[in-house]
């Protein structure tokens, strides 16, 4: 029943398109009277493989669906890159437009980051007398001190003689009191309180030893020294961090910068509290490129009163930047991918009726939910914004090009620097959907988290030139969609954010490859709710990543990476 009512849609919503591209009643109107209608050849092919065509009817030898009747005309536009459809037809694919424009939009920028210490709470507790660590009750790293709190106990042959200066002098404040108080003083400077040193002049005998109080609150975060160990004056025992306030230190890379500002809102999340959203705003931007990673820190400065913010927790964050310069911009959705180069579907009046025309744009800066257009298309176009899939599918079954058929020209081999880095990331890729090919969720995880560290260490010094720029582009949105696939629920969940994976997988393969291994990128037009989804494989042969053993055969190879 569940391949009947696809295949009831497939031939209804494929006569709807191609009812206005071959009709008789068209053909006639707009043919000379001394033209004849020649024989028309039947091809049968399958609405969901239009790579399967037939003389006879039959079933699709992927999926096993009933082949559907199609006739070989061209297209009546008589523009090999414009394809009709019927008002019902775009309607029934839910194909939808939009007029475009310039304007001026809100940049959002996405930056990884991790959580730090605030420099300007970080304090050393030093000795401020030499002797011998004879107590040390603060004995870990980690804990928790409160100012005055006594840390250690340290004896010093010097107190006992300070000391004893001070029972001569007190005996004589009255006729030498300079005297006194140079003695008093002196104790006071090795950080002994008043009532200390009135404790013992009322005892009459001096102390060995002497208290290190904790000068400020927070969490011991090393421990330099150790009972028994002796200290001289001035020397560290402990570095205390005060956590109640901390840094979030975010990479922004250098094709970003003209993007971000001191004073821009920012919000992140935390990979181990999820659904929790910090807001922010930028504090401070470092004047210096770091010339490895070619990138710059910013700094937010967040509350932490709780202390549910660790030092080193890693963050995902979102920069919202307001832009003064206005961009000609069109939605992500409306875009299909070539690599550097890109189409959008251009809704246009003809003769014929409505026809969409497939333009080649060169795509700018990635503006939130939008691009700036470089080059293509202009104010005023009209172009479809949803359902960009429903169109190019038509397209390619009547025989016109389309993006599956589009195939970039790709030449040079990757550096061997570069291959050295990133095949092994294509490997894990790799391993991840061989683990959804084989229904197996828990696995696919596991090699998420792997490629996710694998990501994060890469060397940065193994791409040069134009090649750095590129990858620093790409490892900033991989980033992210490796992290969420990290966080999957179930193998639903987990097969909707492959998509995004591999599309960025195939975008670095297209930039930054060839590699010695082929690679070949398929296509299965019925993942993702019959929106079509891509992914990469290092074999010709299809293994559907998108529904398993449930429809394993189902897709296409759409391009060779070589």
């Amino acid at each position: 029943m569940k391949y009947l009512a696809i295949l009831i849609a497939g031939v209804v919503l494929g006569a709807l398109f191609f009812g206005g591209v071959f009709s008789n009643d068209e053909q006639e109107s707009h043919s000379t009277t001394n033209e004849e209608v020649g024989h028309v050849d039947e091809v049968w092919t399958c609405s969901m493989h239009p790579q399967i065509r037939q003389s006879e009817p039959g079933d699709c030898p992927i999926c096993g669906m009933d082949l559907i009747k199609l006739h070989t005309e061209d297209n009546l536009s008589g523009d090999p890159l414009s394809i009709s459809m019927s008002e019902t037809a775009i309607k029934l694919a839910n194909i939808q437009t939009s007029v475009i424009n310039k304007h001026t939009p809100k940049m959002e920028v996405r930056v990884n980051g991790t959580v730090k210490f605030d420099e300007r709470h970080l304090f050393t507790q030093s000795a401020h007398i030499s002797g011998r660590i004879d107590d040390l009750l603060v004995n870990f790293t980690g804990e928790s001190v409160e100012k005055g709190d006594v840390l250690a106990q340290i004896y010093s042959p010097e107190l006992v003689s300070a000391q004893e200066e001070l029972f001569q002098a007190y005996k004589i404040k009255d006729t030498q009191p300079e005297l006194y108080r140079a003695a008093r003083g002196k104790l006071l400077n090795w950080r002994l309180t008043d009532d200390q040193i009135d404790g013992v002049l009322e005892n009459g005998s001096p102390r060995s030893q002497i208290p290190v109080l904790s000068d400020v609150s927070g969490v011991v975060i090393k421990k330099m020294l150790n009972l028994g160990d002796h200290v001289n004056k001035g020397q560290s025992i402990f570095e205390v961090a005060d956590l109640s306030k901390v840094w979030v230190l975010f990479d922004v890379y250098e094709s970003d910068l003209k993007w971000v500002k001191e004073g821009d809102d920012i919000e992140f999340s935390i990979k181990s509290q999820p659904g929790v959203i910090f807001n922010s705003t930028i504090a401070f931007i470092d004047p210096v490129i770091n010339p490895k990673t070619r990138a710059t820190t910013i700094r937010i400065e967040i509350s932490n009163n709780n202390l549910n913010l660790k030092p080193e927790m890693f963050a995902v964050g979102t920069i919202f930047s307001s832009i003064s310069e206005s961009y000609l911009t069109v939605p992500k959705s409306a875009v299909m991918w070539t690599g550097k180069k890109s189409v959008v579907y251009v809704k246009q009046e003809s003769e014929y009726g409505l026809v969409f025309k497939m333009k080649e744009v060169i795509l700018g800066a990635s503006l939130g939910d939008s691009y700036a257009i470089e080059e293509g298309i202009s104010v005023g176009d009209e172009i479809a914004t949803n359902g960009t899939f429903s169109i190019d599918a038509a397209a390619q079954l009547a025989g016109k090009p389309s993006m599956m058929s589009f195939s970039p020209e790709i030449t040079d081999k990757a550096p061997v620097s570069v291959q050295t880095e990133l095949v092994p990331l294509f490997h894990k890729y790799l391993d991840l959907k061989e683990a959804l090919v084989n229904d197996n969720f828990e696995e696919s995880v596991e090699y998420s988290k792997s490629l996710f560290e694998m990501t994060k260490n890469i060397d940065m010094e193994s791409f040069r030139g134009d090649n750095h720029m590129v990858w620093m582009e790409h490892s900033k949105l991989l980033l992210p969609i490796i992290d969420v696939f990290t966080l999957s629920k179930d193998i639903i969940k987990a097969r909707e954010i492959f998509t995004s994976l591999s599309n960025e997988f195939i975008s670095i393969a297209v930039d930054l490859g060839p590699f010695d291994e082929i690679l070949f990128v398929q296509h299965c037009p019925m993942a993702n709710d019959n929106t079509g989804g891509d992914w990469i494989s290092d074999v010709n042969s299809i293994s559907n990543p998108y529904f398993g053993s449930a429809m394993l055969k189902c897709g296409k190879v759409t391009l060779e990476i070589k």
